[in-house]
């Protein structure tokens, strides 16, 4: 016979048990994470293949709490800087209260700019918080890569002690 007595923790097979469950939910929305950033990611390539764009430039600065993409800049397939058209991709994600699958449509560059910040967010967690970072991603088109160039800043301090 097991008593739980007010104010007591659980018996630990319980807490394992609900530690396993919960470890295990995240692993599947980890993964749910992965598969739907890869998805995304190629139609954003398609996206900009599709309007004749072959590399974009993402500069992004963030410390103190707060971060944000500097600048968007756009390349056609014959090295001209563009600016990204008005043409939308349909980006897919997932609600979080119910893990329904979910789509919304996006400009190429609100599309550019939410995959960033995921990458970011996936890559360098808290990337704009305390001296923050600084950093530019290049995404090839053509190649279908996405390169990430990542500055991260610190405060260092040096201890030197002298006894005279």
């Amino acid at each position: 016979m097991t008593i739980h007595l007010p104010g007591r923790a659980a018996p630990a097979t319980e807490t394992s048990s609900e530690l396993s469950r919960i470890l295990a939910d995240q692993a599947e929305r980890d993964a749910a994470e992965v598969a739907l950033h890869a998805r995304n990611r190629e139609v954003l390539f398609d996206g900009l293949r599709h309007v004749g764009i072959a590399h974009v430039l993402v500069s992004f600065d963030g410390s103190g709490d707060s971060g944000q993409v500097e600048s968007i800049e756009a390349r056609s397939d014959a090295d001209q800087s563009v600016t990204l058209p008005a043409a939308q991709i349909t980006f897919a994600g997932i609600d979080w209260q119910s893990g329904a699958p979910t789509e919304r449509r996006l400009t190429l560059e609100g599309a550019v700019e939410e995959l960033v910040y995921d990458l970011l967010s996936d890559t360098h967690s808290g990337w704009q918080d305390n001296d923050g970072a600084y950093g530019e991603f290049c995404i090839d088109a053509r190649a279908r890569t996405i390169h990430l160039e990542f500055n991260e800043r610190f405060t260092s301090t040096e201890l030197f002690t002298h006894d005279f």
